[in-house]
């Protein structure tokens, strides 16, 4: 008989543990994660961000994954972000949302704390553009304005973006692929900073302020391995990518180019998609989960109060 209520508190502690772990992670505000370029909410049941935003949900995160175009400025994108964050705070009651961006969603969200700070607690920047890309740069070489080449770049890449909108069920979302190389190239993304500056060190490469003036919490983190799963077909895309970007690289993005705020750290063994847990979770065994990366800034940010 004193086995019972034994076994009987095992069980009720096994059904409350997930409530309890959901008390401990969530944070103030929601959590809204922003897809990159080329990128999208879900594509054909694959989430951009994968199984990120369903572990977060476990443990008791408000989490949302809006859908930008796939292909166009990072203004534009922050626009469309901006509405459906306002949608998001009407819907929860929430005052302000924390965004964490990929890529060129970490500009995307840049763009709408520093026009719109009193909706945003904090940005978070993995593996983000936040100065540019030397791959663009390199493609944006080759397209000398009103040439062939330019002309069926941009046809090429509306199209392939429109077919990722489409097929994620965003067909309403438009495409500029100019506009997006423009926000990604080097020259173009020094003229972003200079409007939205919030968040960015004194210097390339180095550390910024965690607070910044317009009162948003800013980090980053970000990675500087191309090959990091056999498994992994997509590393050689990377490994490709990292030829031709000067110093070290995720494979699209140097690892200066990823400093924003409080730069958690910029080195994880990680390539470009690695960064949001892509390929369908395949990543370096000598380093740690992708998903432990969002899952310990969650409680990063709820110790801020945010």
């Amino acid at each position: 008989m004193k086995k019972i209520p034994l076994i009987l508190f095992v069980t009720l502690l096994f059904l409350l543990s997930p409530w309890c772990n959901a008390k401990k992670t969530t944070t103030q505000y929601p959590v809204v994660l922003v897809h990159g370029l080329m990128g999208f909410d879900n594509l054909l049941g694959i989430d951009y961000f994968y199984n990120i935003a369903t572990i977060m949900e476990k443990d008791g995160t408000l989490v949302f994954t809006p859908a930008v175009s796939a292909i166009n400025s990072s203004e534009v994108r922050g626009e469309q972000l901006l509405t459906q964050i306002e949608s998001i705070l009407a819907l929860t009651s929430a005052k302000k949302v924390n965004l964490i961006g990929h890529s060129q969603g970490a500009q995307t969200a840049r763009y709408v704390a520093s026009i719109r700070p009193d909706l945003i607690a904090s940005v978070t920047s993995v593996g983000g553009a936040n100065y540019g890309s030397g791959i663009i740069d390199l493609i944006n070489k080759e397209l000398t304005p009103g040439s062939q080449a330019e002309y069926t770049t941009r046809l090429v890449f509306d199209a392939f973006g429109g077919v990722i909108s489409l097929l994620s069920g965003n067909s309403q979302l438009p495409q500029n692929t100019l506009g997006a190389i423009n926000s990604l190239s080097t020259q173009g993304a020094a003229t972003f900073n200079q409007k939205y500056p919030e968040g960015l060190p004194k210097n390339e490469c180095e550390q910024g302020n965690m607070l910044a003036s317009n009162g948003v919490y800013y980090f980053s983190w970000s990675g500087t391995e191309t090959l990091t799963n056999i498994l992994d077909l997509s590393d050689l895309s990377m490994l490709f990518g990292s030829l031709f970007i000067l110093g070290h690289s995720d494979g699209l993005i140097s690892r200066c180019s990823s400093h924003l705020g409080h730069v958690i750290k910029d080195d994880y063994k990680m390539n470009h998609l690695d960064e949001i847990n892509q390929f369908i979770g395949l990543h370096s065994f000598r380093e740690v989960d992708p998903v432990e990366l969002y899952r310990s800034h969650v409680t990063r940010l709820q110790k801020l109060g945010l």
